[in-house]
């Protein structure tokens, strides 16, 4: 059984403030942000356009540390702000950083808010639908993440687990195709919110990345998380708009460029610890 949480007011600002500053509590900055750019549309849809235009508008999460947070004085920053900081350096043009959340972040790219999303955003079949996706610039891997005490094993083990999981998110998509009928699985607003929970105790694991994983075990140690099942091997690409069919060419140069120059690796050395891994291929579907 899929439930929906909504949490309002006072309560989800407690929430918020239980989680490190640089960690997931960003969403409320993410809202305003997006208020604020609601009425200046992106335009362009070439490299050329963007150049005429002076600067790049990238949309990126600022609630999931590190592809996406924010620093001291609340900016955006992470792997994929730096990713879009070399794409327009590439360009010549200024950068915009737009957040953005899970569920909007699409609807901001359809409705020209943005010129193109930076956004940890998986490649799947029904975003191929409604845009164009960049070849793998970045890959995380998604978990059941639960207590070591608690015993999971096999999917089958889920079915009387409380399971916290974002709304439009692969992670959920995932975890609803191997998850038994009557799963509890609870549905949240965002991944501020779906972590809480099982800090919090609401609910007794997570569908998360191994990217959540790093930043329970750094900052709640006490949980002892640990991951269960495998969900998925997410292959990121930047998102476009399916007529900026020039600009997804451009991107994919650029892509290529930054890994054989080592760019993109010194971007996950900054943010992960370690040199960039081996991108997975461009899915297929």
């Amino acid at each position: 059984m899929k439930q929906t949480s909504n949490l309002r007011g006072e309560r989800r600002m407690s929430n918020f403030k239980s989680i490190d500053r640089r960690g997931f509590g960003t969403l409320a900055l993410a809202g305003l942000a997006a208020t604020s750019f609601a009425s200046v549309p992106a335009q362009a849809a070439t490299p050329d356009e963007i150049k005429a235009k002076g600067t790049l508008t990238v949309g990126v999460m600022t609630d999931y540390p590190p592809f996406g947070g924010v620093d001291a004085q609340q900016h955006p920053e992470g792997y994929d702000a730096d990713v879009a900081k070399a794409l327009a350096d590439s360009l010549g043009v200024k950068l915009e950083l737009v957040p953005v959340t899970g569920p909007n972040r699409i609807p901001y790219l359809l409705t020209n808010k943005v010129d193109v999303l930076i956004a940890t955003l998986g490649i799947t079949g029904p975003r191929l639908k409604q845009v164009l996706f960049s070849n793998p610039y970045s890959t995380l891997t998604i978990y059941v993440l639960a207590p070591k005490s608690l015993a999971i094993k096999t999917p089958e083990d889920l079915k009387s687990v409380s399971i916290s999981v974002s709304r439009a998110s692969t992670e959920l998509a995932a975890l609803e195709k191997i998850a038994p009928k009557g799963t509890p699985i609870k549905v949240y607003d965002d991944d501020a919110l779906s972590i809480q929970a099982l800090i919090s105790g609401q609910t007794q694991a997570l569908g998360a990345s191994t990217v959540v994983l790093a930043h329970l075990n750094k900052n709640f140690p006490q949980l002892n998380i640990e991951p269960k099942i495998l969900l998925n091997e997410q292959a990121n690409g930047m998102a476009i708009r399916k007529a900026d069919t020039v600009l997804v060419d451009y991107a994919n140069k650029f892509i290529a460029d930054i890994v054989k120059n080592g760019e993109l690796s010194k971007i996950n050395q900054k943010w992960f610890g370690f040199p960039l891994p081996k991108l997975p291929p461009m899915p297929t579907f």
